[in-house]
């Protein structure tokens, strides 16, 4: 059977994460782009572009064909909520951007409206489906640097004001945005839910966060996480794990994009031993498990309820920070009144 998908929005992921991976596997197949901000020249030379055979001017025109099995959905994060939950009532299946919503209550509707449907909806962290997070996991459960003291994890990059992201009315904001990529690992590799103790976070006006950092705690092995994440900061680009044991320590150089390259160290005891884990896209390997959790209805890894266990650390950063969540709805009734935003 082949999995047809059809894209909500005409998005610059969507070629790169979606659409070059759908050629290489024969069980997928993109075959419409619906796109309602861009005007219907740029949608068509989208399509031609990158071979789409159709093209709808409205979501809910491409969420109506019947002979469209699954949507996938790479909108900005405050349009998340609705249009998964639109594409889920008219009975598609869901690969949706991550963060699936702008806050762990949107995403707890959606985990909601999904049970039961037989209906997969997934989220499109992508780096949990490389070998590296298994990798590792295996390592700490082997016992191999000791019980677990500390992890400190960084992701920062340095992006323009313009940029999307510094907009909360969009779901604006670093650690939304860049920090469920940290949170989502150290969740995946401890088994654990952290549990935030402090934040600070660095502003772009009032109300977007260009820093966070945060202090959280495992509430099982009690290690201490610390957790530095930037858009805009003095760390132009760290995509950096380090795990420390009573016996030993491992340091991941790139978790989130590992096949482009990555650096796995484990250091036990004055010994060091330096691993590559083998493994190719991570987009690939998302889009073939989204293809194959639909024909078996296996759940695949990163579930709507494991988006809703991630958002609620995200929550927890902003509230900790003296923040509000994404997606409050006071907030951005204050901004279309037009308050700073």
């Amino acid at each position: 059977m082949t999995l047809r998908i059809g894209i909500l929005g005409a998005a610059r992921i969507a070629p790169f994460a979606l659409i070059k991976h759908a050629r290489t596997l024969p069980e997928v197949d993109v075959v419409a782009v619906a796109e309602e901000y861009q005007g219907p020249e740029a949608l068509a030379k989208y399509a031609r572009k990158h071979g789409i055979p159709s093209t709808h001017r409205s979501f809910d025109e491409l969420l109506a064909r019947p002979d469209i099995d699954a949507v996938y959905v790479p909108l900005p994060i405050s349009m998340h909520v609705e249009w998964t939950l639109r594409a889920v009532a008219a009975g598609k299946h869901v690969l949706c951007e991550k963060p699936m919503a702008a806050n762990a209550s949107e995403a707890a509707r959606i985990a909601s409206a999904a049970e039961g449907t037989g209906l997969i909806v997934a989220e499109a962290m992508h780096f949990r489906y490389h070998p590296l997070v298994e990798r590792v996991r295996s390592i700490l459960a082997s016992g191999e640097i000791g019980a677990l003291r500390a992890i400190d994890a960084s992701f920062s990059a340095y992006l323009p004001f313009d940029d999307f992201r510094f907009d909360y009315r969009t779901g604006g904001g670093g650690t939304i945005d860049m920090g469920c990529y940290p949170v989502g690992f150290v969740r995946a590799v401890t088994g654990e839910e952290p549990v935030v103790e402090s934040a600070r976070a660095k502003l772009h006006g009032t109300l977007i966060d260009r820093q966070m950092e945060a202090t959280l705690r495992l509430p099982t092995s009690g290690a201490k996480v610390d957790l530095f994440v930037g858009m805009r900061c003095s760390r132009l680009l760290s995509v950096s794990m380090k795990l420390v044991g009573e016996r030993g320590r491992i340091d991941i150089l790139n978790f989130i994009k590992p096949e482009v390259y990555h650096r796995l160290v484990v250091r036990t005891d004055g010994a060091k031993r330096v691993e590559r884990v083998p493994g190719g896209s991570t987009y690939r390997a998302q889009l073939a498990a989204f293809a194959e959790a639909v024909r078996t209805g296996v759940p695949p890894t990163t579930t709507a309820d494991d988006a809703v266990a991630n958002m609620r650390v995200i929550d927890a950063l902003y509230l900790a920070a003296g923040l509000p969540v994404r997606g409050d709805a006071a907030v951005l009734a204050r901004l279309a009144a037009g308050a700073s935003r």
